[in-house]
């Protein structure tokens, strides 16, 4: 499987399989949340309400990807703590998810589902 945005169907993810043994996440602040090569989606138990229903994937599985041109959306003081907004474009600019990958919190990239699919 892999994600793709739903504009323009350009692929924003590597191969990527469902991560059946949750057991594995990682919530230590600073690290990956998740091994590569997996995704989940999120739920109340550990994302904020803004997440429920994305594709958590680590960083290290995203592609075509840049971030977005809008300054106010990269706040954080280590890396990007995606408090304001959706953060991460396709390579045609359209808006797909959001990084959070601050000192403060575990990493991994939020991908919105009304901006890509799974195929």
């Amino acid at each position: 499987m892999k994600l793709v945005c739903k504009l323009c169907n350009l692929d924003v993810s590597k191969q990527v399989i469902e991560l059946q043994d949750l057991k594995l996440l990682n919530k230590t602040d600073g690290q990956d949340l998740m091994p590569e090569s997996f995704y989940i989606v999120a739920n109340d138990e550990y994302f904020a309400p803004r997440d429920k229903g994305c594709f958590i994937i680590n960083s290290k599985d995203v592609i075509n990807s840049n971030f977005h041109s809008d300054q106010g959306r990269l706040n954080g003081c280590c890396g990007y703590d995606g408090c304001d907004g959706m953060n991460r474009v396709c390579l045609n600019n359209h808006e797909i998810g959001t990084e959070c990958s601050d000192c403060w919190m575990s990493h991994f990239v939020a991908f919105n589902p009304e901006s890509v699919r799974l195929v």
